[in-house]
């Protein structure tokens, strides 16, 4: 599991096979979930073009390989940036599959900067509650400030073991706060947070990078393991540059959908070409 894939042009030297996603990973070659995805990949080269929710000084060099297979490619991400700044906020229209609790806001105000965990495991993942015990106990034992999201379906089956130890209730209402769900962009945005525990999702981890909040990953499924590679080597081996890269990185994210950025003119190419399509029919 710890052999080097090489044929990955770009990422010769750290790419795993335990990196990859289990459809990957498939001994039968004619897994029917391995065969779409090698299906899919191979139409992808044939497309018109590929939209990806990235930006350029993110991933230029990678960016650069698949532009040898497909030449027009869109990157016009972070989407939930580009959506800032774009269109104006009070316009927006909730998109939350749960009902959002926003005091959580006045509770991070009266928190130290940088001195809070913001734990969310997104909207997908589930886990047992021997799962949630245990991260609920490691969060307790930090001794760490923690927003933590746990969504109504979380826990996964019907348990009947309801209740909460009693030290773990004390804690938590100590040094943290549970919500159901919660305004994450504004979450991270805040002053508060000083890092964020999360499934390594690609939403998630460019909420993280626009808001420049270092990443504590637990992967779950699909591409959220070369995330979590991706992100947990950099964090490791560099740690102090990471620290203060991760504002330079929010700096750059930022840049790239305001008006000439790269993403702000790859969205704009996109429509152009959109409609071109359309008067061509």
């Amino acid at each position: 599991m710890d052999r080097l894939i090489q044929s990955v042009p770009g990422m010769e030297n750290f790419l795993r096979c335990r990196d990859l996603p289990s459809i990957c990973r498939a001994k039968n070659p004619m897994d029917l979930n391995l065969q779409l995805l090698v299906s899919e990949t191979r139409t992808s080269a044939r497309t018109d073009g590929l939209i990806l929710n990235t930006f350029e000084d993110l991933e230029g060099p990678i960016l650069s390989q698949i532009r040898a297979h497909c030449p027009k490619i869109y990157t016009i991400g972070p989407l939930n940036a580009q959506l800032k700044a774009r269109i104006p906020e009070n316009t927006h229209s909730p998109n939350s599959l749960w009902g959002v609790d926003k005091s959580c806001i006045a509770w991070l105000e009266n928190q130290p900067s940088q001195s809070v965990i913001c734990i969310s495991f997104g909207s997908v993942a589930v886990m047992s509650r021997d799962q949630l015990m245990e991260f609920w106990h490691g969060l307790v034992n930090s001794n760490k400030r923690f927003l933590w999201v746990i969504r109504p379906d979380l826990v996964s089956g019907k348990d009947d073991e309801t209740q909460i130890p009693g030290e773990l209730d004390k804690a938590t209402k100590e040094t943290g706060y549970i919500a159901g769900w919660v305004p994450r962009e504004e979450v991270l945005a805040h002053k508060a947070i000083g890092a964020f525990f999360t499934p390594s999702g690609w939403n998630s981890t460019l909420e993280s990078i626009v808001a420049g909040v270092p990443m504590i990953c637990w992967r779950y499924l699909v591409d959220q393991q070369i995330v979590e590679k991706l992100a947990n080597d950099l964090f490791e081996e560099r740690r102090e540059e990471f620290t203060k890269s991760a504002g330079r990185m929010a700096n750059l994210a930022s840049i790239s959908v305001n008006e000439r950025g790269s993403s702000y003119c790859n969205l704009n190419h996109l429509i152009n070409d959109i409609k071109m399509i359309r008067t061509k029919l």
